[in-house]
């Protein structure tokens, strides 16, 4: 029997991530419905209401029949007042939680934030793993990590299925928060002013690929894991998988079983085989060549017999979810500057201009001075120690867990989704 389609309530569904959730949603011709504070589409059915109260909540979820929450809601970064952080990111997601289990949901997707294992310091290849740091890094970040614990902690309570996805920078069509300040800095003729010695790899996720990790993880979500045991599912932990290339596009390195003939006198008797491995559609979901894994890797077998939970189940599970193409963090900003500079007038493009390197010591100097003047006249700091240490930090994450468990695989590359981003700025905002 065939099983039966969930319906979907997407909370903030009007907002930049949840807005490409329902629209895959439809896509794939699903129920969905949305419950947010503010109703900017018109294609769905919608819910008005605040996740801080239960019954409204409860009310949207029996009112649309709603089998799998997609959670998205938050604050934007950057808040004056931190409580309004944990008001939503903590007790709303509680909120959240109860309605579910009264309306006896089954499955629950939170959307996290690669920043709650982020305290100010380089954060290299990290896996699920990490814990959270003790000093958090800021109110956002720590109201974020407090919420994804508490999706975690319900998982299996009273038949409710949870996971939790982290993406990094998210980017792409419907950004209100990083494009308007590169568009700001664009307009202000800044986009030669550079802090750090960019060598710092930062993770970029495109929010078109965000969104389809949402929709595996909510396929993925049911009752019973794979055990650690299962031998096909283990065999393939030692297959490596294909790097991505999503942007950079698929080389495929010629072998003696695989490669183009070239010219010859005589072809050797396999030349319909060589050529034929050789030009074969490549897929990166395929695990490759085999790999030995150190015992400190998550899925190396120590690691497997060691851990609490199973990491090749979802329930009760997190994923970084990023684009896998980490890249210097002023390259990406420049890759924005460039899309907007106008296709003519070679000479007069803004973001071509040679960098002026302001070193890292100096701009958290600059910083704390910024932060203690904006303390004496009463305002806020624009220039402060926290963006200072975001800029220069290395932020990459490993997403091995997402492609395996999950079968994530990036579809939009770094380069057409800044394109993608900017064309749709340019329209929203009448610029030619």
């Amino acid at each position: 029997m065939a099983a039966q389609k969930d319906v979907y309530l997407v909370i903030g569904g009007s907002g930049f991530v949840g807005r490409h959730i329902v629209e895959r949603l439809l896509a794939r011709g699903d129920v969905v419905s949305v419950f947010d504070v503010v109703q900017r589409h018109h294609d769905v059915p919608f819910y008005l209401g605040n996740i801080t109260d239960e019954q409204q909540v409860l009310n949207a979820l029996r009112k649309s029949g709603t089998t799998c929450i997609f959670h998205t809601a938050s604050p934007v970064h950057g808040k004056k007042d931190p409580s309004i952080y944990y008001k939503v990111n903590v007790d709303g997601t509680r909120t959240v939680i109860n309605a579910a289990i009264a309306a006896g949901v089954r499955k629950l997707v939170y959307t996290s934030s690669a920043g709650v294992v982020f305290d100010g310091y380089d954060v290299v290849n990290l896996d699920e793993r990490a814990p959270y740091p003790e000093k958090p890094f800021d109110a956002y970040n720590d109201s974020k990590a407090k919420g994804e614990a508490l999706v975690l902690e319900s998982n299996g309570k009273d038949g409710l299925l949870t996971v939790a996805l982290r993406p990094a920078s998210i980017f792409g069509p419907g950004d209100r928060q990083m494009m308007p300040s590169l568009y700001q800095a664009y307009q202000r003729g800044q986009t030669y002013i550079q802090i750090g010695d960019n060598t710092n790899l930062f993770d970029y996720t495109y929010v078109g690929n965000l969104a389809h990790a949402h929709l595996l993880a909510a396929d993925k979500l049911v009752p019973t894991p794979p055990s650690n045991t299962d031998k096909s599912k283990l065999d393939d932990l030692h297959r490596a998988l294909s790097p991505v290339s999503v942007t950079t596009g698929y080389h495929r390195v010629p072998t003696c079983n695989a490669r183009p003939l070239g010219p010859y006198v005589s072809p050797p008797p396999n030349a319909s085989v060589i050529e034929a491995a050789f030009t074969a559609p490549h897929d990166s979901h395929a695990p490759k060549h085999p790999i030995v894994r150190s015992r400190f890797d998550q899925f190396s077998d120590d690691a497997l017999s060691l851990a609490p939970t199973s990491p090749l189940r979802v329930a009760g599970e997190v994923f970084f979810i990023t684009n896998g193409e980490p890249v210097y963090f002023w390259d990406f900003m420049r890759l924005v500057w460039l899309a907007l500079d106008p296709p003519t007038e070679e000479g007069k493009k803004r973001a071509a201009r040679e960098p002026w390197v302001m070193p890292r010591s100096l701009a958290m100097g600059l910083g704390l001075l910024s932060e203690c003047w904006a303390a004496i006249i009463g305002k806020e700091a624009l220039f402060t120690r926290y963006r200072v240490s975001y800029t220069c930090a290395r932020r990459y994450h490993n997403i091995e867990k997402a492609r395996r468990v999950l079968g994530y695989e990036p579809e939009v590359g770094l380069q057409e989704g800044v394109k993608q981003m900017v064309e749709w700025f340019k329209a929203e905002n009448g610029l030619s």
